[in-house]
C-alpha cells in the first residue's frame, strides 16, 4: 500500500492518499463536523477498502482560519465545492484520473458529497453516507444519479428519521441500510465493522471495474 502526504490545490488543504498496487477505483472522503482527514473512523474505513483494492483520498475541507468559525463545518456549498477541488485534483494527476470515482461522507460531509454528485453527475459511480445528514443536501438529492447507499445506527433514531426521508427524494439506484443497535459514531462493538462491510460491498458492486464517464 502506497501512502502519499500531499496538498489540494488552489488553497493546499492537507491531503492523505492511499493506493494499493493493484487499483479498481479511488473514493474521496469528505468527513463531518469538527473532524478532518485523521478521523480514526473514517481511516479505518479508507483502510478496510484499501484491502478491497480501492485507493482512498482523505483531506481537510477547511482551512486552519476557517475552522475557527463553526459556521463553515455546516455550510455544505462550501463544503461540496472543496470535493469539487479535490476531483480537479485528481482530475490532473496521472495514474488517477482514468479511475472511477466514488464518493464517502459522514455527517455534514455525506451531504457534501450528494451535493457534489449531483454537479458532477456520471463522473462519480457511487456514493455512500456513514451516519450522514443527506437531507441537508436539500434539492440536490433530486440530481444525484451515482447508485447511493445510506448507512444509519438503528439508536440514532433523530438521524435515521432524516435519513428515510432523504432516502424518499433520492432518484437514483439507492439503499438505506440500518446497522442493529448503533448510535451516531458506531461505537458498539461489531457496529462500526458492520458499516465498513455495507461500504465495502456497495463500492465493490458499483464503483469497481467501471469505466470512467467522459
Amino acid at each position: 500500500m502506497k501512502r502519499l502526504e500531499t496538498t489540494i490545490a488552489p488553497l493546499g488543504l492537507s491531503a492523505t492518499l492511499r493506493q494499493p498496487d493493484a487499483v479498481k477505483g479511488l473514493i474521496v472522503f469528505a468527513h463531518g463536523s469538527g473532524s478532518s482527514r485523521l478521523s480514526p473512523r473514517n481511516v479505518a474505513v479508507a483502510e478496510v477498502l484499501g484491502e478491497r483494492g480501492f485507493a482512498t483520498l482523505l483531506f481537510d475541507l477547511l482551512t486552519e482560519a476557517e475552522e475557527g468559525d463553526r459556521r463553515n463545518v455546516f455550510d455544505i456549498p462550501l463544503l461540496a465545492d472543496r470535493l469539487l477541488d479535490a476531483v480537479r485534483w485528481i482530475e490532473g494527476e496521472s495514474g488517477l484520473s482514468e479511475l472511477p470515482l466514488g464518493l464517502f461522507g459522514a455527517s455534514t460531509g455525506a451531504a457534501a458529497a450528494l451535493v457534489a454528485a449531483a454537479r458532477l453527475g456520471t463522473r462519480i459511480a457511487a456514493v455512500v453516507s456513514r451516519g450522514g445528514r443527506p437531507d441537508l443536501a436539500g434539492d440536490f438529492l433530486r440530481d444525484v444519479t451515482a447508485p447511493t447507499l445510506l448507512i444509519v445506527g438503528e439508536a440514532d433514531r433523530e438521524v435515521l428519521k432524516l435519513n428515510e426521508d432523504a432516502f424518499a427524494q433520492l432518484r437514483c439506484k439507492k439503499a438505506l441500510r440500518i446497522v442493529p443497535g448503533a448510535t451516531h459514531l458506531f461505537p458498539e462493538p461489531g457496529a462500526l465493522e458492520t458499516a465498513i462491510e455495507f461500504t465495502a460491498e456497495w463500492f465493490g458492486e458499483h464503483l469497481a471495474g467501471v469505466p470512467k464517464a467522459d
